[in-house]
């Protein structure tokens, strides 16, 4: 392959995963558990359709896909980050205790009768005291102590879960057991997480190459001068601000920022961030977009926790990227 192809290459992958992208984000906006068929639904879009379908796309469905697309960007890009920042390919969004703390701060506010709004808060608030704990306790120790921290207080928040879950009234218990895991009903603003994730993935790519710095290791980001401690800080707040939004938007939704990075390291071979970011962050809401239309329709009327269906299908889906990169 010559050097002009080789450098093609990853726009290529960029433009077929962006052309999938837009593909599996048209099946979500037409496709439902309402009864509307496909037909229907593309002319109400065009414009020449019946009113009430064209309210439930618009209305409905689309907030819904939107909001897929923003929270599963965010977390496969905070996923791509945390890598980076621990040298270590099993780091995922949720490992710095955030979603724990997020949890308990809406489960508490969940128990207390308080409205959709007030839970939000409570999981931000949540979320920010988990980061703030974790930041105090291992600070000066590097990112072992902090990783280490993160997966204590993961550990501590989720024993709290069981403690609320058995202490709540059982007419409450159904819809805390869905946010728990992962519920896109929960995403009444998608324009907050789909801003977020792209402004995430521009200043991701500006900064690609002290990421790809950070990512060969302590020793060579000393000798290209890297201020090493500081973009420890900076992208240890990023992450969690990121996660405290998906986390708020969504639920606890997991594996994708775990599978979405290594899928994407090993589709186009490379672990540059200028291609790696924006990759992954299209495929995270690509996979998150299509696991949503799943959990919408595959037991229609009723509809599933999209977090189930990541899990169900994220779990065997990383043992063969797993396989595939020891290969």
């Amino acid at each position: 392959m010559s050097l002009k192809s080789a450098e093609r290459a990853p726009l290529r992958g960029l433009l077929l995963l962006g052309a999938l992208a837009a593909a599996v984000f048209l099946a979500a906006l037409l496709i439902g558990s309402s009864g509307i068929g496909v037909s229907r639904a593309l002319a109400a879009l065009v414009g020449s359709g019946d009113p009430t379908t064209r309210s439930v796309l618009i209305a409905v469905r689309l907030p819904r896909v939107l909001a897929a697309f923003g929270v599963g960007s965010l977390l496969a890009l905070c996923g791509v980050l945390l890598q980076a920042l621990f040298r270590n390919s099993l780091a995922d969004p949720y490992v710095l205790g955030v979603s724990g703390g997020a949890a308990v701060g809406a489960l508490l506010a969940m128990i207390a009768g308080a409205a959709a709004i007030v839970v939000q808060s409570a999981a931000v608030a949540g979320a920010l005291g988990a980061v703030g704990m974790v930041y105090l306790l291992a600070r000066g120790g590097g990112t072992p102590r902090l990783l280490l921290t993160g997966v204590v207080l993961a550990s501590a928040c989720g024993a709290l879960v069981s403690v609320l879950l058995a202490l709540a009234d059982s007419s409450r218990v159904r819809g805390m057991v869905f946010w728990l895991a992962g519920d896109l009903e929960w995403a009444v603003s998608p324009s907050l997480s789909a801003g977020a994730a792209a402004l995430a993935v521009t200043v991701a790519i500006l900064v690609a190459r002290p990421l790809n710095v950070l990512a060969a290791g302590e020793l060579r980001a000393r000798t290209a001068g890297l201020a090493l401690e500081a973009w420890r800080t900076l992208l240890f707040i990023a992450c969690a601000t990121l996660t405290a939004i998906a986390v708020v938007s969504a639920g606890t939704v997991g594996f994708v920022g775990l599978i979405t990075p290594h899928a994407v390291r090993l589709a186009f071979r490379s672990s540059d961030h200028r291609i790696v970011a924006p990759a992954a962050a299209l495929a995270g809401g690509m996979v998150l977009a299509a696991a949503d239309l799943v959990a919408r329709t595959i037991a229609s009327p009723r509809q599933l926790p999209v977090g189930a269906i990541m899990a169900l299908v994220g779990a065997p889906l990383f043992v063969v990227l797993l396989r595939g990169r020891g290969r």
